[in-house]
């Protein structure tokens, strides 16, 4: 291996812990290599004006980092899992996918305690046209509002008035010490996360099979399993930012469970599936869980 490994980051502060995280991993396992984060500044972190649906989707967040990849100027890159689209182009690939974090969305207010203490009319801001529609499923006499930018951003838009609650991932919020702010952490069976939510992805050139092998001491198997479980649901459905889908996959011993949503954005139409079994048949599950979403109407919902 080289002497110094350099990882590409986006350069929010939240995007900035987590590939020091990663750094701070690696050289806890190997003191004697030398890691550098560089950070770069996607297009998704420029473009704030527009919802992310509007713009291309969540790709752009990782794009300048494959190009760093390309480049030689980097040798990873550290993702939101959440962030990274169903299929990865040719040179790439996703080295390690380790330990997750909480996978919940979070209910954030200065001014009350849960989502069911939301009077009529309340302002709600969001980024995901997953939670919009979950949001409007339960309480469709919400307005919810675009909210867009790093999480300090949406943090202080929040704290001057322009919000009564803004719901967000709660490990970003974990992760920058601020799990004081997150007043209800939303239940996963019902506020299904998205895909990959909570959890990180590391992204090397696909050839580089050294690089590989020595990061693989940062992959936690049960995450990897349910992390591409959960994938398999948004492929088989086209899912990207643009559309409302989510699936949560959790692994208790040798079984996993998934459950998987899709909606209409304004919450009006929405199809639940669930399905468990033993984790070594979680490509079956998945396409199960998938088979029931279809055939009680996903694909019209979705207008796919």
């Amino acid at each position: 291996m080289k002497n110094t490994i350099r990882i590409a980051s986006r350069q929010s502060e939240l995007a900035m812990w987590q590939s020091n995280h990663i750094a701070s991993l690696i050289k806890q396992k190997y003191p004697s290599i030398s890691v550098e984060v560089i950070g770069f500044k996607t297009q998704g972190d420029i473009i704030l004006n527009q919802p992310l649906a509007e713009i291309g989707g969540k790709g752009l967040f990782i794009k300048e980092l494959e190009q760093a990849l390309l480049d030689g100027h980097a040798d990873l890159a550290v993702h939101s899992m959440k962030d990274v689209p169903m299929d990865l182009p040719e040179p790439f690939k996703i080295a390690a996918i380790p330990l997750r974090e909480d996978s919940s969305d979070a209910f954030v207010s200065t001014k009350f305690n849960s989502l069911d203490e939301l009077p009529k009319q309340a302002i709600v801001g969001t980024s995901s046209l997953r939670r919009q529609s979950l949001l409007y499923h339960q309480k469709p006499d919400l307005q919810i509002n675009s909210l867009r930018g790093n999480l300090q951003t949406r943090l202080k838009k929040l704290d001057d008035g322009f919000f009564d609650a803004i719901v967000l991932a709660s490990a970003g919020l974990i992760r920058l010490g601020l799990s004081e702010r997150i007043k209800e952490r939303l239940n996963t069976s019902t506020y299904i996360p998205a895909v990959g939510q909570g959890a990180l992805g590391i992204e090397i050139l696909k050839d580089n099979k050294e690089l590989s092998e020595f990061l693989n001491f940062l992959n936690d198997h049960p995450t990897e399993i349910c992390v591409n479980t959960e994938r398999i649901i948004s492929r088989s459905l086209a899912g990207s930012c643009t559309v409302p889908i989510g699936a949560h996959a959790m692994v208790i011993k040798d079984t996993i469970n998934l459950k998987a949503f899709v909606a209409s954005p304004d919450g009006n139409k929405i199809i639940f599936a669930e399905d468990s079994g033993s984790i070594n048949q979680n490509t079956l599950i998945a396409e199960s869980v998938s088979k029931q979403l279809i055939k009680n109407g996903a694909k019209e919902v979705l207008g796919i």
